[in-house]
């Protein structure tokens, strides 16, 4: 009997670690492996840095190693003379304007593909938690319509048992069947707006997650530090990623209209080299006996060369154009970033505080609800109320309930958002958004029950 049931308690445990409920940071953590979005930002990182190198080559030394062989035979009459020569070249640029001007805007480039970068490694972040939040929201939505779907159908069936003995009209049986219709109705809804939300979770992510750690109850909600939106604003822009990468856009273009103004300038080389070369002819071709003929020498040079474009057929004044408009366009996007990033910063610092009071409102107008419908629905049993005010108060109830939960996730995704609008976003804040996440966390409904205790025993105090 044992040695039957050790299968089965091996399969068990098996399945219950494949359902074990995921926090916030192991998912964050597959999706940073995953992410084409950011696996693309960090191959541009790379290639920019290559450019770099490339670059900066063009002011660097240049050695080459060269050889060459000929044979000189004219005619019948004049001798037949084998030359060979190798050498070696050292060329050193002294004056080249246009490599300089290349060589920083490479620079530039590579520090705009890291400002990028980062942008991304964020972008990330919230993208994960936004996903992350709307699976929670999505799931609170089913188990409240659940929650509804259940209510209305014991609604419905007191409400034929009253009708079976003669105590309400056809028309109550009705509104309470409908009621139950249309609360199945968003049951379904819900059902697949949390397949989709799981669905775009594991697109990030790469793994689907059947289950997730809820946000606790005593989740702290405080104002944003510092608690002034003008330090959010001038925090922003300094700090944020997508101004940074404007600011490096616009710099770079700058170096591009240099680039293409050096293009009138002239250069100036330096090169050295040592040239070893050898002649071989028939002697009796040159008068001297028999046998072969042979001479060498070795060359050395050092040479300066100057050259100085003269005319390009409007080349030069065509690309210098090109750049100033280039870098003009990106002066109004650096601008037009700037005003936006401001006014983001501003708009979520009060979105948060709007947050804040919504939900110390929407905790009591959760009691409320609660209160309301229970006192209805204390009528309807004497008599004093009927159908339709019992489904408006499971309705006005359910309402309060699913703007409670949204409220919360609202603050939460706020302050990440807004902390990514300031450029200060990091791992470490979704590690303690994590530690609030818990498998143990309690469900929508078992969250308004605590709510609506705790709201009364303050007011009792």
């Amino acid at each position: 009997m044992k040695a039957r049931a050790l299968p089965a308690l091996i399969a068990a445990l098996l399945s219950a670690t494949q359902t074990q409920a995921e926090g916030l940071m192991n998912v964050y953590e597959r999706a940073v492996s995953h992410d084409s979005q950011l696996a693309a930002a960090r191959a541009s990182r790379e290639a920019s840095k290559a450019a770099v190198t490339q670059s900066r080559a063009t002011l660097l030394p240049q050695v080459t190693a060269f050889g060459e062989t000929s044979r000189n035979n004219r005619n019948d009459i004049e001798p037949t003379l084998d030359s060979y020569q190798a050498g070696i070249r050292l060329t050193q640029p002294l004056f080249r304007a246009s490599s300089w001007f290349s060589f920083q805007a490479s620079q530039t480039l590579d520090s705009r593909a890291q400002a990028q970068l980062s942008l991304a490694q964020q972008q990330l972040m919230l993208d994960v938690a936004e996903r992350y939040i709307a699976v929670l929201r999505a799931e609170d939505e089913l188990d409240t319509a659940h929650a509804q779907e259940a209510a209305l159908q014991k609604q419905w069936q007191q409400a034929k048992e009253r009708y079976d003995v003669g105590l309400v009209a056809t028309t109550e049986v009705e509104e309470a069947r409908a009621g139950y219709d249309d609360s199945k109705s968003q049951r379904i809804a819900a059902q697949s707006q949390l397949d989709i939300a799981k669905q775009e979770l594991a697109q990030i992510a790469g793994r689907y997650y059947d289950d997730l750690h809820r946000l606790s109850s005593d989740f702290p909600i405080a104002k944003p530090e510092p608690a002034n939106p003008n330090a959010w604003k001038k925090q922003a822009t300094q700090q944020n990623w997508d101004i940074k990468v404007a600011e490096l856009a616009l710099e770079a273009t700058r170096e591009e209209v240099s680039v293409a103004r050096s293009q009138h300038l002239p250069t100036l080389d330096l090169s050295a080299e040592v040239i070893r070369g050898s002649s071989e002819g028939a002697a009796s071709d040159f008068g001297i006996g028999g046998g072969t003929f042979t001479s060498s020498q070795t060359d050395r040079r050092v040479t300066l060369s100057l050259e100085m474009p003269l005319f390009e057929s409007g080349a030069t004044v065509g690309a210098v154009n090109e750049a100033r408009s280039e870098a003009e366009r990106a002066k109004w996007d650096l601008q037009t970033r700037r005003r936006s990033v401001r006014l983001e910063a501003g708009s979520l610092y009060r979105r948060i505080t709007t947050n804040i009071e919504s939900l110390r409102a929407q905790r009591q107008t959760l009691v409320s609800r609660r209160s309301a419908l229970d006192a209805t629905r204390a009528g309807y049993e004497v008599g004093t109320r009927n159908i339709v005010e019992v489904l408006d108060a499971e309705q006005n109830y359910y309402v309060a309930l699913r703007d409670y939960a949204n409220a919360r996730y609202d603050y939460v995704l706020n302050t990440l958002r807004l902390k990514q609008t300031a450029g200060t976003l990091s791992p470490q804040d979704l590690a303690g958004l994590d530690r609030w996440l818990s498998a143990t966390a309690p469900g929508i409904e078992r969250l308004a029950r605590q709510v609506t205790r705790e709201e009364q025993e303050n007011s009792g105090d």
